[in-house]
């Protein structure tokens, strides 16, 4: 008769430790994500409640500013600065080669933003100088952030700067924006300033995604999958950037009045369908079906799809609208670049920065998975709300998927940033 098995010894889980503020100063990193996931809530609390609002007059909501444009501004300029703040200060160093700053060095930049776009909100529903003042406090901080990057860029022996000279000119052209969003509101310049956040997010936002998805995404594809070999010519990445510089102009001949042609239609058209075709196939090439066996990298890749598919449904759009048709389209265009390429990446690059320096495992888990799909089906519900004769129902749906989404998320990151590592080690 075989005698009993000793019973299996498992190492014990790591006690989890305190939750304190003091050890969101532990790294950069913690702070800069800590302040970007509180106004990621608040915008998106705030945005749920707008749609509510309209739909049921149940909030009773008076606007001093057009939440048109409040929504813009705090979406493409208020936590993604902040988030661009907690990677460019802990991956940003190792690229240009030199020592990073500490968390309480970048802390007035944070601070000024996050206090800069509560103000805005508030201003929102208050009075317009309220809300100028609110981006004029952002701006501020924003040029701090970039200001101490910059120092960073000058002080760098590397001789490769090609990605973070993009991310640095981004950054300045985005502090130059939101001062001029401040300005142009006290001036009654509604289309201004709508036409400078759109500039912002393609000259700021969409730059720093694309020269962080050319650095980073074949790297983090080779690292995991092996056989996929680290492939990112330049040409790519000065291809992603003329789809930028494309769009900014197309923004500037909107306001100007002369980007309503056919002939301008057509053309933009044309260039837009042809981009989005090839950062489709450049998504394929990648890797994109391979990473879908590892959930963390199959995110980064599904994300950069929706950029690709942005442009196809924009340059469909001007098609359509050449050819008289209704302008639908390329608002659901506009959501597929900011919801599903934008969100998507941030909820991926975050995530993967958060459990790399938090003493975690490098994963997806079950939670983290189910919420970028919850993601996914938030950007398919706002595109369908842009189809004619769809209800406001769509968006408002839309916008609690994307709140639900987005608290779940950061409900779980702030408690991770304000406990020490479990695994010990510093950072």
């Amino acid at each position: 008769m075989p005698l009993p098995r000793p019973p299996v010894s498992r190492p014990a889980a790591p006690p989890a430790t305190p939750w304190h503020w003091g050890h969101l100063w532990l790294a950069p990193h913690r702070l800069a994500f800590f302040t970007g996931v509180l106004l990621l809530m608040a915008s998106g609390l705030w945005w749920a409640a707008v749609q509510l609002d309209r739909l049921s007059g149940a909030l009773g909501l008076s606007y001093a500013v057009s939440p048109t444009l409040t929504h813009a501004a705090v979406m493409v300029l208020g936590f993604m600065p902040l988030f661009f703040a907690g990677f460019l200060f802990t991956a940003g160093p190792k690229w240009l080669g030199v020592a990073g700053p500490e968390a309480r060095d970048i802390t007035p930049a944070l601070a000024l933003q996050a206090l800069g776009w509560l103000l805005w909100l508030a201003g929102a529903h208050t009075h317009v100088a309220l809300a100028a003042a609110g981006a004029f406090t952002a701006s501020l901080g924003l040029a701090l952030q970039f200001g101490r990057f910059w120092q960073l860029w000058w002080r760098s022996p590397a001789t490769d700067r090609v990605h973070a000279t993009v991310v640095a000119v981004g950054g300045t052209l985005g502090a130059l924006c939101t001062a001029g969003l401040g300005v142009a509101l006290l001036l009654g310049a509604g289309p201004v300033a709508l036409a400078l956040v759109h500039t912002a997010l393609w000259g700021f936002v969409v730059a720093t995604y694309v020269a962080v998805a050319h650095r980073m995404i074949p790297f983090f594809t080779s690292g995991v999958l092996p056989m996929i070999e680290v492939w990112r010519p330049f040409w790519v990445l000065w291809l992603m950037l003329g789809a930028v510089v494309l769009e900014i102009a197309s923004v500037w001949l909107m306001v100007l009045g002369w980007g309503e042609g056919t002939a301008w239609r057509l053309l933009r058209g044309a260039l837009e369908l042809g981009l989005g075709g090839v950062l489709v196939w450049l998504a394929w090439v990648w890797g994109l079906v391979q990473s879908l066996k590892v959930r963390l990298l199959a995110m980064l890749h599904v994300g950069f799809v929706w950029f690709g598919l942005s442009l196809l449904l924009s340059g469909a759009s001007q098609w359509l609208l050449a050819a008289g048709g209704v302008p639908t389209l390329g608002l659901g265009a506009l959501h597929a670049l900011t919801m599903g390429f934008l969100g998507s990446i941030l909820l991926a690059m975050v995530t993967r920065v958060a459990c790399g320096h938090s003493g975690r495992a490098l994963v997806a888990d079950a939670t983290v998975w189910g919420l970028f799909w919850c993601l996914q089906a938030a950007v398919l519900l706002r595109i369908a709300g842009t189809l004619p004769q769809a209800g406001g129902g769509w968006l408002l749906a839309a916008a609690l998927l994307w709140a639900g989404t987005v608290l779940v998320w950061g409900g779980r990151l702030l408690n991770w940033f304000g406990r020490r590592r479990p695994d010990g080690r510093p950072g």
